[in-house]
């Protein structure tokens, strides 16, 4: 299928889509627009946004003509075929982009040994740049064709490696943070840093690096810093502390980790750590847990750890295909959100005042390759299945996560442990465009949807659904049997860079 689409966006050049819209607005609440309009300015930006307009071709180039004052010949007009859809991109809050090649082994391990036996090994690999030349950028490119407009990327502990993985994502448009893993103990002498020092330095380096590559056509960066404390286990209280003084100086830089991914990791965080209550704990002694913090999987934290999170206004990464996948446990995602985890509406001065509590969330991550699966997709699929394993436990409490659920997880909420929602996640007037276009259709190739096809499917006797609740069924369609021959462009900023119809 051939479309006019823009794969890099044009000052005073608008790209204009028409049809059926997702939109979400909370974990509990969706729109499911049939007939919408989003009009994206040269910027990447959502200029306008008209939620019902049920009309021709010829009407709508006249209402853009007319009622929203756009020039004849200044805009690309996009109309979804049937069977089609837009949605927010998908966010990933937990990768690791150096363990792509290790996708699908080691699954008979627990963590620990699956670090010692299969992960370290081949993260240091990445000591050599022509390795990392040669696939980061395949990696990257099987991250945004799964969808993935915006990742929390984990690098190596190489400042080489991992300065060229921001180059590369910064190259394919994708938005990201990337991280160099900070870690100087009880790591495998071929692969650990020689001191907190020489960690600390080459974390400031990549931090210097990524802030002057090129900004989006909107005037802002698409690669973000961040700082990466592998998990404490793997920091030297040297380390620690040199981490939260320097994060402390930097309350824009966002800080990610893990935290009680399994019992056995958090009994040894605790011996190494004598003075902290716990895992939680040593984080907010370091001054590392904070309202940009992203903390990965939380699977056993208590009671108390997850209201001091929601305190400091952290956010989880909620990791179930890796959970699985390694036998860690399943993360009691309802408690999480019932203890504010994370709390919406950060202003920029960081002060305690601006929080507007309202709905709280957690996000998605592929946990690649603790998850065996770089598709958010699939992560929907895990976190489903999750969440109706807990309800059936006792005294967990909490039910199964629906399609509003699942689809805030994976777009806003992710975005909201960003702190991002105020550009990203959803589809607003002035937010960025970062979108995937979605194809339920017969023609995707994909053989486990069952694709729209009226022609084959109606019978007399059926009753015509709306086409509102053929949009929700397409969408559910799309996360419990889609995967990338789905997706036909993925989104970001406003210009196409991934999907079936990219070309580049």
């Amino acid at each position: 299928m051939a479309r006019n689409t823009p794969t890099a966006v044009t000052p005073g050049r608008y790209t204009v889509y028409y049809g059926p819209v997702i939109n979400p607005y909370s974990s509990t609440y969706f729109d499911a627009l049939p007939n919408c309009v989003i009009v994206v300015d040269g910027k990447g930006n959502i200029a306008h946004l008209i939620e019902k307009l049920d009309v021709t071709s010829l009407e709508l180039q006249k209402v853009l003509l007319t009622q929203i004052g756009l020039l004849d010949g200044t805009f690309t007009l996009v109309i979804l075929e049937p069977g089609e859809f837009i949605m927010p991109g998908f966010v990933d809050t937990h990768i690791h982009a150096c363990q792509v090649p290790n996708l699908g082994v080691g699954g008979q391990y627990e963590l620990l040994d699956w670090l010692k036996y299969y992960t370290y090994p081949t993260e240091s690999k990445f000591a050599d740049k022509n390795y990392a030349a040669r696939v980061y950028p395949s990696i990257v490119r099987r991250v945004i064709d799964s969808g993935t407009t915006t990742s929390c990327y984990y690098g190596s502990l190489h400042f080489d490696a991992t300065m060229l993985l921001a180059d590369i994502v910064r190259s394919k448009g994708q938005r990201a943070f990337v991280g160099k893993c900070n870690m100087d103990r009880n790591c495998p002498p071929y692969y650990i840093e020689p001191c907190a020092q020489v960690s600390l330095e080459t974390t400031k380096c990549l931090v210097k690096h990524i802030q002057n590559l090129p900004q989006s056509p909107a005037g802002e960066p698409l690669v973000h810093p961040v700082i990466t404390p592998r998990f404490a286990m793997s920091c030297t209280e040297e380390l620690l502390t040199d981490l939260g003084n320097y994060a402390k100086a930097n309350p824009h830089i966002a800080i990610q980790t893990h935290i009680a991914e399994t019992q056995q990791e958090v009994e040894n965080t605790l011996k190494l750590f004598p003075d902290c209550k716990s895992y939680a704990g040593v984080y907010d002694k370091y001054k590392l847990l904070r309202h940009n913090t992203i903390l990965g999987h939380g699977i056993y934290l208590t009671d108390e750890e997850m209201k001091l999170i929601a305190e400091r206004g952290a956010g989880v990464a909620h990791c179930p295909a890796s959970n699985f996948y390694l036998g860690s446990g399943m993360a009691r995602v309802r408690k999480l959100l019932e203890h504010g985890v994370k709390a919406r509406g950060f202003s920029p001065d960081f002060s305690a005042d601006a929080y507007r509590l309202s709905i709280t969330q957690v996000g998605l991550g592929t946990d690649v390759s603790g998850g065996n699966n770089p598709s958010i997709l699939y992560t929907i699929q895990m976190a489903s299945t999750t969440s109706k394993m807990v309800e059936i436990l006792p005294n967990e409490g909490g039910k199964k996560f629906d399609t509003a659920m699942l689809l805030y997880l994976a777009t806003l909420g992710g975005a909201e442990v960003c702190c991002l929602q105020d550009r990203i996640g959803s589809f607003e007037r002035g937010k960025a465009f970062d979108a995937l276009l979605v194809s339920v259709r017969d023609d995707s190739g994909n053989p486990a949807i069952w694709g729209y096809n009226p022609g084959r499917d109606l019978t007399e006797e059926d009753t015509p659904k709306s086409a509102e609740e053929m949009l929700k069924e397409w969408l559910e369609r799309f996360f419990f049997c889609g995967d990338d021959r789905n997706i036909r462009q993925v989104i970001v900023q406003g210009a196409v860079i991934g999907g079936q119809e990219f070309q580049g």
